[in-house]
């Protein structure tokens, strides 16, 4: 039994920690309804803004309602790239572009409905926020939100961006 455990271990290990300091390589469905792999994801060499919501998320819209609202000056000032990725699952994820559709967000929208990215991620709260740094490494999350969380998203871009 040891001996399954530590091969197991030495099998799984490797596979986590990548998980946890990559952008994993995984499948999402663009608006478009096309596949999309998300080791395609990239802003040369600036931040990336990866986060978790869903159309039924009201802590969620608020975020990224938020962030809608100063995202053109990040860009300025930073180059980050913002992406979402809806978890609505099959039952809900036909609201999600008419919901969108109605928001000023000029976000890169994805969809996650069967969750490979959200487990790859160990997302299990929304809003799940991830930075991205220009290497594709994580190097922030935070979960939840309280109004004011975006400006303490926007220290850690300017950190990691090098334009504090």
């Amino acid at each position: 039994m040891k001996t399954f455990i530590a091969a197991l271990s030495i099998c799984v290990l490797p596979t986590l920690l990548f998980a946890q300091n990559q952008l994993p390589s995984t499948m999402v469905q663009g608006m478009d309804g096309k596949k999309v792999n998300t080791s395609s994801w990239s802003n040369d060499g600036a931040p990336m803004i990866v986060n978790f919501w869903a159309t039924w998320c009201a802590p969620c819209k608020k975020e990224l309602s938020a962030i809608a609202e100063v995202y053109d000056e990040w860009q300025e000032r930073t180059g980050v790239k913002m992406i979402a990725v809806s978890i609505d699952d099959a039952r809900s994820m036909a609201r999600v572009a008419p919901y969108v559709n109605g928001q000023d967000w000029d976000y890169e929208i994805y969809l996650d409905p069967n969750g490979d990215l959200k487990r790859a991620l160990n997302v299990n709260n929304i809003p799940h926020t991830f930075l991205v740094n220009g290497k594709g490494e994580i190097v922030w999350q935070h979960n939840n939100y309280v109004p004011g969380d975006e400006n303490e998203l926007f220290q850690k871009v300017l950190e990691i961006s090098g334009k504090k």
